[in-house]
């Protein structure tokens, strides 16, 4: 399966993978994972962007809807009794631990810097510098088998570019995206808007007149009667 196959998981689904992953590298005596450890890590409220509220049967339809593209498998782990689930990310994409935690972190935080990415994914990779970061990001959003990650415009006052996972497809417009410079009016622009200009100051004077003129009339019949 292509990576361009995986842009359409819901924000769920991300979630739900992102979870997985990141136990799998900070946490493996606990992973697989159980519906309930799933569910809390789902819900947590550290390290999550956005923050969730999510129940067992909604993270048990992201499930199977894993399972289906074989992101998701189960696993009855050690004991053998309950079922548990792990992800089959690295496989799927063919991608190293470098990359599965790059995008780990993005699926459950959301755009982040190089910074802030080699921050975020410690406990999962130990990246030796943001340039190590920029370089893995640099192939993620150049790979021949579809782009995991794309470059979001530059925030105003911020020196670094922040990346997003696009498994859940293009990521959406940011409301504090700096708006466009807007080019220059043209020397003909300028007339035009000069002739619009003193068009208008013509006929507001044309109504300050009528107007005087409709007051003097109605003055002149007040003293009539």
């Amino acid at each position: 399966m292509s990576g361009s196959a995986l842009i359409d998981l819901s924000p769920l689904e991300t979630r739900v993978l992102g979870v997985l992953v990141e136990k799998q590298l900070t946490t493996p005596d606990y992973y697989p994972l159980t519906l309930n450890a799933l569910v809390a890590g789902c819900n947590q409220k550290s390290s999550r962007s956005p923050v969730m509220q999510v129940s067992e049967a909604e993270v048990q339809t992201a499930l199977d809807a894993l399972k289906r593209r074989t992101l998701v498998i189960d696993s009855y782990g050690a004991s053998g009794r309950v079922m548990r689930y792990a992800h089959n990310l690295p496989k799927v994409l063919d991608v190293g631990q470098q990359i599965t935690a790059l995008l780990a972190v993005l699926m459950l935080r959301g755009p982040q810097t190089p910074g802030e990415l080699r921050t975020g994914s410690e406990r999962m990779y130990g990246f030796a510098d943001i340039s190590s970061v920029e370089a893995f990001l640099e192939e993620m959003a150049t790979r021949p088998a579809g782009a995991l990650v794309a470059k979001l415009p530059r925030q105003p006052g911020s020196r670094e570019h922040r990346w997003a996972q696009l498994l859940g497809g293009p990521p959406p417009v940011q409301p504090d995206q700096a708006p466009a410079e807007k080019e220059p009016a043209t020397p003909n622009e300028v007339v035009a808007l000069k002739a619009n200009l003193e068009e208008l100051r013509g006929e507001v004077a044309q109504l300050r007149a009528l107007v005087e003129q409709l007051r003097q009339e109605l003055d002149l019949k007040r003293t009539q009667t």
